[in-house]
């Protein structure tokens, strides 16, 4: 059949459908009540239903919030039961092996071609553009929230930032925070370790504004790729194109030479002038669960806003977790295991685990071959992207389900050894980390929580973990309807 969704209305649509929304007909502010009820939300089990506020008091434009906030939620809005298909189908087409025969290269042809399909495609009208605000722009006449009480402002957190490497014309679309500083400018959270950071200090050096799009909405699977923690030179509308195996439709900016999504609901045009000196921005109370404090970041002056004439604003909420970005993060999990996989074949499984923001644990288990096995993937996923930003890694045995936190503390208190199995070493940081002395650098622990070989230091006889016997098993299965336990 496809890819169904050629909107987020659509999708709000079809979950209404399912009954995995809730319209709140309730007139709720979008300084702090949104976010309340959207916090109350999230924490239920499983994430909750996705939310519709459709009377924000003063705008009559509808809110909504956790839509990606559940395991079935984001599949469906992927398109995709199983989301590790979506890495496989990413490593086919991205990483295809050099064909030997001409027979091979026959067949590396429908790769190709999903490859050519997937590539966005510029079209002359968008819905988007039914309205154009030039000249009397207004931030504050969007639903934008202030989501706790010491933020600094109001803060737009799930637009799809979008420019241009000043150098190679490479689109980037990124996941930034944005603060409303006044009626027609904002401050741009480029935090160092991003590509849009890296365009915004290419601008700089060559003396060049640099043009900015934020886009709300548009194909369900745009907001969770602007997320993706991808190399700089695969486009993430491309990428999106390869999930929907369709192309995003794309549409050019009215006052910059910018495309992006023609079925948005909301784009903001404008551009960063890197001669300016940079702003205050902050507080924000972020999804490390703590207030970020107040920094210096750029500031974007808005030239236009563009909407449908009648919108959807799409928003986030982050902070103590559980939050949305849990299965945003889980979604990023599974679908790049494969290309981990790739690169580290020993690898079986890794979990970064919501709770500890993604960037402060990384489990990971292992076919163990050799000794010091567990330090050499350890190091070896330091070197891979944003995981280098991982500040403890532990390492199990294959056996160990990385993603039972019960079965990884078991393991992990059972397996090591402080004084042998554990390395202290520095490196980058997630900027967001508050505990380290300097923003941006600090500490990094490996643990080796793997069954421990005599090659590596231990002189006694490693115990076997207890495991009833499958004949047992076995007779107790075709028995146990009959015991009246269930």
């Amino acid at each position: 059949m496809g890819y169904k969704y050629r909107d987020i209305q659509e999708f709000v649509r079809d979950l209404e459908r399912e009954r995995e929304l809730v319209r709140i007909k309730e007139p709720l502010s979008p300084i702090l009540e949104i976010t309340e009820v959207t916090d109350r939300v999230c924490k239920m089990p499983g994430g909750g239903k996705a939310l519709l506020f459709e009377n924000p008091k003063g705008y009559n434009i509808p809110v909504l919030t956790n839509l990606y906030g559940s395991e079935k939620r984001i599949k469906k809005a992927l398109g995709y039961e199983n989301l590790e298909d979506i890495g496989w189908k990413l490593y086919r087409i991205l990483r295809p092996e050099v064909p030997k025969t001409f027979l091979e290269k026959l067949k590396k042809l429908p790769e190709l071609k999903k490859l050519n399909d997937a590539i966005p495609k510029l079209v002359k009208k968008a819905k988007v553009h039914e309205e154009i605000i030039m000249g009397n722009i207004n931030l504050e006449d969007l639903p934008i929230l202030k989501c706790w009480p010491k933020d600094g402002g109001r803060f737009i957190t799930f637009g799809q930032v979008i420019t241009k490497d000043p150098e190679s014309g490479i689109r980037n679309v990124g996941l930034y925070r944005l603060q409303v500083l006044d009626k027609d400018k904002l401050a741009m959270h480029w935090q160092i370790h991003k590509d849009g950071n890296h365009h915004y200090w290419k601008a700089k050096r060559l003396g060049k504004k640099l043009e900015v799009a934020i886009a709300i909405g548009g194909e369900p699977p745009l907001p969770y790729v602007a997320s993706a923690p991808l190399p700089p030179e695969v486009d993430e509308y491309l990428f999106a194109g390869i999930i929907m195996e369709k192309p995003v439709e794309l549409v050019k900016g009215i006052t910059v030479d910018l495309e992006y999504p023609a079925n948005a609901e909301i784009v903001i045009e404008g551009y960063v002038d890197p001669e300016e000196p940079l702003v205050d921005e902050g507080p924000f109370g972020d999804h490390t669960g703590f207030y970020t404090p107040v920094d210096k970041y750029p500031m974007m002056h808005v030239t236009a806003i563009v909407m449908r004439k009648a919108p959807i604003y799409l928003t986030t909420i982050v902070g103590r977790p559980p939050q949305e970005d849990k299965y945003l993060g889980w979604a990023t999990e599974r679908i790049f295991l494969p290309l981990i996989k790739f690169n580290l074949p020993e690898i079986v499984d890794y979990h970064l685990p919501a709770e500890g923001c993604f960037h402060n644990f990384c489990f990971v288990s292992i076919k163990k071959r050799y000794p010091g096995h567990a330090f050499k993937v350890a190091y070896a996923l330091l070197g891979l992207g944003l995981m280098s930003l991982e500040k403890h890694i532990v390492v199990f045995d294959e056996w160990v389900n990385v993603q039972d936190l019960g079965e990884v503390l078991w393991a992990w208190g059972n397996n090591v050894d402080p004084q042998r199995d554990v390395l202290i070493l520095k490196g980058p940081i997630d900027v967001l980390d508050h505990a380290t002395n300097k923003v941006g650098f600090g500490g990094k622990m490996i643990i080796d929580a793997t069954t421990k070989w005599k090659e590596e230091g231990y002189t006694r006889e490693w115990p076997e973990v207890i495991e009833m016997s499958p004949e047992v098993k076995k007779r107790i299965d075709e028995i146990w309807n009959k015991l009246g336990i269930e």
